[in-house]
C-alpha cells in the first residue's frame, strides 16, 4: 500500500500556485530583490483560517503540539508542530490565542487540529473564517506599516500580535518576518482585502514596496530556512494516526488546487521515508518535554542521537549551467530545473549521496538572485552537516536521463535572520 501512495503522488499532476496574485508583477527579479533592499507585501489569503473557541481548546493544542503552552498569553502566537505517534510532522502553522478558550489557526495545523477536535471529542467548536493574510516584510517593512497604520507598533514583540486600524478596517498586525527580516502579516475580515492591499501600497511607495508574484514568493522561505509542507517535505497524512484524514479535509475545506504532488529522484521504499521530524526540518528548538503530547517518545528518542539536520545546499554552478545547456545537445535533455522555482505547488525529493553512499534528501530547489546561486533546503546525516561539506544530488526523474550536481553544505538559514532585530 505504502508504494501504491508513492506511485500515486508521483502520477499526480502539479496545481498552479492559488495565492500571490499574479505570476509577477515588476519581474520576478526584482520582486526577489525587495526583502533585501525595501519590502514587498504578499498575499497569502488562501491559507486557510480556523477558529477553536471551547473549554478544551488549549487542552486540544497541549495534547497534540511539540510546543510548550504553559505560558501561552493572549496576544501571542506560536509555530505550532503537531507529530503522529512516529514523531513524523503531521501539521504546522501559526496559532494565534485570541482569548482564554479562543485560538485561531491557519494552515495544516488548522486541518489537523479541527480533525483531532472531531475524532478525540474535544468540547470546543472550530469555524473556519474568510479572512485575509497580508504580509510586509523586508528592511523598509516597518516604515511602511507605521505609515498605513498611524502607529509606532514598537511594542508589537516577535511573534505577538495586536488590532490595528488601515483604511478604516480593523485588522490584527501579527508581527513575525518570513523572510528572515522584520515583518508584519496583517489579518481581517476577506471582504475587506482590496482596500486594505490599497493602502499598503499607497503607503509603501515612499519606501519601495514591491508585490510579491508566485514566481519568486517561496525563495524567501527558502533563504530564510523555513521548510513548507508540500513544497519541501510531505506531512504524515497516510499513517495509522491519519485514518479518515484526508476524507475530512475534503468533506470540510476547499483545497483551492493544493494537491500532494512527488517530484525529483529519490525512490523511497515507503511512505515512512519521506517524512521528517521537528528536529530533521531544523524545529528541535519547538519541541518542549513539559507536557503528554502525541510522538513524545519518538521524539525523546530522538532527541539524544538526532540522525538527520536541516542544512542548505549550494548547488554548483556549472553542473546547473550543463542541465540548460542539454536543452540545445542533441541528446535527451535532463529535467528542467525551473526558474526561479516550480511555478507550480510541488513537493520536491532528491536524493543526496556522499562517496556513492546514501546522505539524504534535498528539497525543491530555486535560484536566488541576490546570492547568485541555485540553493535547496535539504535534511542530511548529522555527520555530513558541517558547512563546507561536498555532497552530490541525482538530478532527473526515475526513468529518465539522470545527473550528478555537486553540492556544498551551508548554513540554514542561508541569508542572516533578522527577523527578531529590535524596532526603533
Amino acid at each position: 500500500m505504502s508504494k501504491e501512495i508513492i506511485n500515486y503522488l508521483r502520477q499526480s499532476a502539479p496545481a498552479h500556485h492559488p495565492g500571490w496574485g499574479g505570476p509577477e508583477y515588476s519581474s520576478w527579479q526584482d520582486e526577489q530583490l525587495s526583502w533585501k533592499n525595501s519590502c514587498y507585501v504578499g498575499d497569502w489569503s488562501f491559507l486557510w483560517d480556523v477558529e477553536f473557541q471551547g473549554p478544551q481548546a488549549l487542552e486540544l493544542f497541549r495534547n497534540t503540539g511539540v510546543n510548550s503552552v504553559e505560558n501561552f498569553a493572549i496576544g501571542q502566537a506560536k509555530h505550532l508542530v503537531q507529530c503522529d505517534r512516529n514523531g513524523k510532522v503531521v501539521a504546522e502553522g501559526i496559532l494565534m490565542r485570541l482569548g482564554e478558550d479562543h485560538f485561531s489557526s491557519q494552515g495544516g495545523t488548522a486541518f489537523w487540529s479541527a480533525f483531532r477536535a472531531d475524532k478525540d471529542g474535544y468540547n470546543l467548536v472550530w469555524t473556519e473564517q474568510q479572512t485575509f493574510q497580508l504580509q510586509v516584510s523586508g528592511p523598509t517593512a516597518l516604515a511602511v506599516c507605521q505609515a498605513v497604520t498611524g502607529e509606532e507598533l514598537l511594542d508589537i514583540k516577535f511573534m505577538h500580535f495586536r488590532e490595528v486600524t488601515i483604511a478604516g478596517r480593523k485588522v490584527r498586525a501579527l508581527r513575525q518576518g518570513m523572510a528572515g527580516e522584520i515583518g508584519f502579516e496583517f489579518h481581517g475580515a476577506a471582504a475587506d482585502k482590496d482596500v486594505v492591499n490599497a493602502a499598503i501600497l499607497k503607503a509603501g511607495q515612499a519606501h519601495g514596496i514591491r508585490r510579491l508574484g508566485r514566481r519568486t514568493a517561496m525563495i524567501n522561505h527558502l533563504e530564510a530556512a523555513f521548510p513548507t509542507s508540500l513544497w519541501h517535505f510531505l506531512p504524515s497524512s497516510f499513517g495509522p494516526d491519519s485514518e479518515g484524514y484526508l476524507e475530512f479535509i475534503y468533506a470540510n475545506f476547499d483545497l483551492k488546487g493544493i494537491v500532494p504532488v512527488l517530484r525529483g529522484s529519490f525512490e523511497g521504499n515507503s511512505i515512512d521515508d519521506y517524512l521528517f521530524s521537528p528536529y530533521e526540518l531544523g524545529w528541535g528548538r519547538s519541541v518542549k518535554f513539559d507536557h503528554e503530547f502525541t510522538g513524545r517518545d519518538a521524539l525523546e528518542r530522538e532527541a539524544e542521537n538526532p540522525r538527520r539536520a536541516r542544512v542548505t545546499l549550494e548547488f554548483d554552478n556549472e553542473d546547473v549551467v550543463a542541465i540548460y545547456a542539454s536543452l540545445f545537445g542533441a541528446d535527451e535533455p535532463f529535467d528542467y530545473l525551473d526558474m526561479p522555482h516550480p511555478h507550480r505547488w510541488v513537493n520536491w525529493a532528491d536524493a543526496v549521496s556522499k562517496d556513492g553512499r546514501p546522505a539524504g534528501i534535498s528539497s525543491t530547489p530555486g535560484y536566488s538572485l541576490y546570492f547568485r546561486k541555485v540553493l535547496a533546503l535539504a535534511f542530511i546525516d548529522v555527520e555530513l552537516s558541517a558547512p563546507g561539506t561536498r555532497v552530490e544530488v541525482l538530478w532527473g526523474s526515475p526513468g529518465t536521463r539522470q545527473t550528478v550536481i555537486r553540492a556544498t553544505v551551508a548554513p540554514a538559514p542561508y541569508k542572516q535572520d533578522n527577523r527578531r532585530a529590535e524596532l526603533r
